[in-house]
């Protein structure tokens, strides 16, 4: 087992742990729990660690009293051991004297002793090349799962791509009338996916206002985002320089609210990418059933869409382990995530990576937040 003394120590100020309550909670504040150890607790609890990050196999008390830069006998090692079992931060999976880390442990560790370093250049450079190679021919759509299939092989997880949809360009949209009171807004993307929303019309409204309606907005189209062809329309609406009459403007600003979704989560697109990744370092049964738990957990696109959701007022990347979101409660997993933003600093969307909870974190991190920040600047 090769244990190596870490370099780590100090948080770096661009990830977010902050905890929010539709995630779950912590027994303690990790930071405290950090300041009561230590140095010789420190380094025995950074060395079960990253054992488990890099082994992800429990590790004993004369294997560590080898590896410590300090001369400590495994009995020494053992009390040690006991009280940081006794603080929640390790746990004996299996009746052997092997600890591993507990998903308190993992965020202390994340949120106290890990400190992230520079991308490295070989990273740096096929995210630049492979980013960077946007077709003019690709739909928005396409160009983001692209780049979540870089992201997801580039850290060997299942990489995830979350952008509000009123971001995609749109081709179409038609005014169906289904009675006097509704009708069907019909949505078309460039990338000819259809959606269909039911709205309400204003009373009295006749029927060619529909008409109206949709030959307006479309003749504003032309391969334009949803936000430049709202924005546009609301401008000549509110500058009565446009040729509707008030009921017409009305559908007008109804439909494109309703498209825009207010927030709901079928405003959003969320692509799933490399999923067979998680797959390549299975060691037990109880790995797959993990496994088989998170595939559950992804196919859950209204939970997932609300927790990457939670990252997009983030600063920077968003850091969430193991049970402290219910959504992988059950799988034990890990998600990192950093939101994009375009040219004005507006968020775009989000994107990042899930995997198990002995993902390495000091790697993905940057590689996380170097993709959201390439991403912004080109998907603009």
């Amino acid at each position: 087992m090769n244990l190596k003394r870490s370099r780590f120590e100090g948080a770096d100020p661009r990830i977010r742990n902050d905890h929010n309550p539709v995630c779950g909670s912590l027994m303690h504040t990790p930071l405290t729990g950090l300041t009561e150890l230590d140095q010789r607790s420190r380094e025995i609890f950074r060395q079960i660690v990253e054992s488990y990050i890099e082994t992800g196999d429990p590790v004993g008390s004369r294997t560590l009293s080898r590896a410590l830069p300090i001369n400590l006998s495994p009995a020494s090692v053992r009390n040690v051991m006991a009280d940081l079992e006794e603080s929640g931060l390790i746990f004996a999976p299996h009746t052997s004297a092997g600890r591993l880390p507990t998903e308190l442990g993992l965020r202390l560790f994340v949120d106290g002793l890990l400190q992230v370093g520079s991308l490295s250049d070989p990273d740096r450079r096929e995210i630049e090349a492979q980013v960077s190679l946007r077709n003019t021919d690709q739909t928005v759509e396409e160009y983001l799962s692209d780049a979540t299939n870089l992201l997801s092989g580039l850290s060997q997880c299942a990489g995830v791509v979350l952008t509000p949809k009123k971001n995609l360009r749109l081709k179409h949209l038609e005014f169906v009338s289904l009675d006097p009171s509704r009708a069907l807004v019909v949505m078309v993307g460039e990338d000819d996916m259809v959606e269909n929303r039911v709205m309400d019309l204003p009373s009295g409204l006749p029927a060619s206002a529909l008409v109206r309606a949709s030959n307006y907005i479309n003749s504003r189209m032309q391969g334009r985002t949803f936000d430049e062809i709202s924005a546009e329309i609301a401008r000549e609406i509110e500058n009565q320089k446009s040729a509707l009459d008030a009921l017409t403007a009305e559908v007008v600003e109804t439909g494109l609210a309703t498209w825009a979704g207010d927030g709901q989560t079928d405003s959003k697109t969320l692509i799933v990418r490399g999923r067979s990744n998680l797959l390549e370092d299975l060691t037990a049964i109880e790995d797959l059933e993990r496994i088989r738990r998170l595939f559950d957990d992804l196919e859950s696109k209204k939970d997932l869409i609300q927790l990457l959701g939670l990252a997009e007022s983030a600063e920077g990347v968003k850091i969430f382990i193991g049970s402290e979101n219910n959504l992988f409660s059950l799988s034990g997993s890990s998600l990192i995530v950093a939101p994009y933003r375009d040219t004005e600093e507006k968020i775009v969307g989000v994107i990042g990576v899930i995997g198990p909870t002995r993902l390495n974190y000091a790697r993905i991190i940057p590689m996380v937040d170097y993709t959201a920040r390439v991403l912004g600047r080109l998907v603009t």
